[in-house]
């Protein structure tokens, strides 16, 4: 019954100012004290209070409205957080209090409902407050890691990797929290010009994008981040202690699926290796998998890129790799690395001592953001696909990290082809 009264209620839209966000929770984006800080609010149960744009957990947001129309879940429930707090401790780290630094997620997220955490005030009203970071930990079983053993390439030490191949870490979900002023300011745009983009690009799905300048927070829905954490947390943020890091954007076909037109799965096993290995030493290794699948244009964009490669007269050559995704995307990445450090100094890090990547928009961006780069690390060629070796000879011909790779020349790439359809 009272999922039904909700559905008679009238409408609420969010351009009406005088009864939506009209009091919003104030908030300090960048401000080191969690109490002067805030916490970011996206409650829809109490509209009023809202500093944020968009819902916490935005693309799932859909079927949360489903739900809630099928009287499957009571929109004005509030959820239960107890024993839900994070597994370890991070932070807080001096990143954490510059408003520049950090401006696409919430740093204080996973604190938002502890009891020392910002959401505090906000709780002692009656605000309902949502963490945007869960921290837990993980046991993980791949039968690379098992075979990386038994050829000796990684050692048992009980702690870290067992003796059965399972590796231990912690694990952390991060939903995207974009501080918008900071967010223009790491794309060199005028915020008026990002907040119109944004608004036209969805659809006009949040008008107060333009109608509410005074809230400079939103939750894009969009994929957010998983950070996989070998060893020890505290040694990240010591420069004297070795870090690994492989920062990777999806990939469901090779990652899930073992699809060998690209190199991803490998070079993610390849990574945590390394940072296995980091972990041993003394230190910690990080994986960050951000959700950007197909370089963040999606994966039927992506697969009709494939199919393109493969069918194009001189077949998959290396030569016009990077050729197909634009013509048929109006781009060849969408990715944006300018944002992806942020994950790295929500944890603290400043140097990283092997950057698992040949990626030179990666490493740009990380070294940008003021986190040094000790050694960078291609993947080994004997882990590179045959029908990958398109996608690598046309990525180092572009300028990506090759190591002890040959730069091919512009007429030698058009000898590397791909396997054709059968």
């Amino acid at each position: 019954a009272a999922a039904a009264n909700a559905h008679e209620r009238r409408v609420t839209l969010t351009t009406h100012g005088s009864q939506f966000s009209s009091s919003p929770m104030p908030m300090e984006w960048g401000a080191a004290d969690p109490a002067k800080r805030g916490v970011v609010v996206a409650t829809l149960l109490q509209p009023q209070l809202r500093n944020a744009i968009g819902t916490h957990n935005g693309p799932y947001a859909v079927y949360r409205a489903v739900g809630a129309a099928k009287n499957q879940l009571d929109p004005r429930r509030l959820p239960d957080f107890r024993y839900t707090e994070p597994a370890v401790q991070i932070g807080p780290f001096p990143s954490w209090s510059d408003p520049d630094a950090i401006v696409a997620l919430d740093p204080w997220g996973h604190l938002a409902a502890t009891h020392n955490g910002p959401g505090v005030a906000a709780r002692e009203k009656g605000v309902h407050v949502q963490p945007s970071i869960a921290v837990s930990k993980t046991e993980m079983l791949m039968p690379e890691v098992v075979q990386a053993m038994q050829a000796g390439r990684l050692t048992v030490d009980g702690e870290i990797l067992r003796e059965n191949g399972v590796l231990t870490a912690i694990k952390c979900a991060i939903e995207p929290v974009w501080y918008l002023p900071g967010i223009a300011k790491r794309f060199n745009l005028e915020e008026s010009v990002l907040r119109r983009n944004l608004f036209e690009h969805t659809g006009g799905m949040f008008p107060e994008l333009i109608t509410r300048t005074d809230l400079s927070v939103f939750l894009p829905p969009i994929g957010g981040s998983t950070a996989i954490i070998f060893g020890d947390m505290q040694s990240i943020p010591d420069a004297s202690k070795p870090l690994t890091v492989r920062v990777h954007d999806e990939c469901n076909g090779s990652d899930v699926f073992g699809s060998d037109i690209c190199t991803c799965r490998p070079y993610l096993l390849h990574g945590i290796e390394e940072c296995v290995r980091a972990a041993q030493a003394g230190g910690a290794g990080i994986i960050v998998y951000n959700r950007k699948e197909g370089r963040a244009l999606g994966e039927v964009t992506k697969f009709m890129v494939y199919n393109a490669r493969k069918r194009q007269e001189g077949g998959d050559s290396a030569q016009n790799y990077f050729k197909r995704t634009e013509v048929i995307a109006g781009v060849q990445d969408m990715r944006f690395q300018e944002l992806m450090p942020d994950p790295l100094l929500w944890l603290g890090v400043t140097k990283i001592d092997r950057f698992i990547s040949m990626s030179d928009m990666k490493y740009d961006a990380i070294t940008a953001a003021g986190i040094e780069v000790v050694t960078r690390v291609d993947i080994p060629d004997e882990l590179i696909p045959a029908d990958a070796k398109v996608e690598i000879d046309a990525k180092v011909y572009a300028g990506y990290f090759s190591g002890t790779k040959k730069v091919k020349t512009w007429d030698e790439l058009n000898n590397t082809v791909g396997r054709a359809y059968q």
